[in-house]
């Protein structure tokens, strides 16, 4: 009995999933993301990836929300791409509240790409916060503080090992 009791204070009863992965699809979804989604759930540990978990019909945001909300961890799969979708950054900025607010786990993968880069919005990330800084301005200041945070958190970067 008291191992059932301990086990359950791991995982409260309000985590429905025990991860959910935040990536841009075009950069990642039909390889790395789809490999470590296959990974993962062969270890049994339940995951939502939009396309696997997001049922037909339901709205695409509130959907997400409530994933998040309902995740125990959040992977970040940081690209080449990703702070070009406003979408992405929606996502990362709620990821990094819950974590703040609700002890949500964090972990970021810098796939293609250095820490550095979403840290201090370099390169890439660079080029897509002037675009968005022209259409989004009442969400950047959210987003890069999103973004440095979770550039901040330690992580792993495929390239550094090997076969990626």
């Amino acid at each position: 009995m008291a191992s059932s009791s301990s086990s359950s204070h791991l995982i409260p009863t309000s985590w429905k999933y025990d991860v959910f992965m935040s990536f841009r699809g075009e950069d990642t979804r039909k390889n790395f993301v789809d490999h470590l989604y296959s990974a993962l759930d062969q270890q049994g540990i339940y995951t939502y990836k939009d396309d696997e978990t997001l049922a037909r019909g339901e709205s695409i945001g509130q959907s997400l929300v409530k994933a998040i909300q309902e995740s125990r961890i959040a992977i970040i799969v940081f690209s080449k791409n990703y702070a070009g979708s406003s979408w992405c950054l929606d996502e990362l900025a709620y990821i990094i509240e819950c974590m703040d607010k609700r002890g949500q786990i964090v972990m970021p993968i810098f796939y293609d790409i250095d820490p550095s880069d979403v840290r201090k919005l370099k390169g890439k990330f660079e080029e897509s916060f002037a675009k968005h800084e022209l259409e989004h301005k009442n969400k950047v200041e959210s987003w890069r503080s999103a973004l440095v945070k979770a550039g901040n958190l330690s992580g792993w970067v495929p390239k550094d090992f090997a076969n990626g």
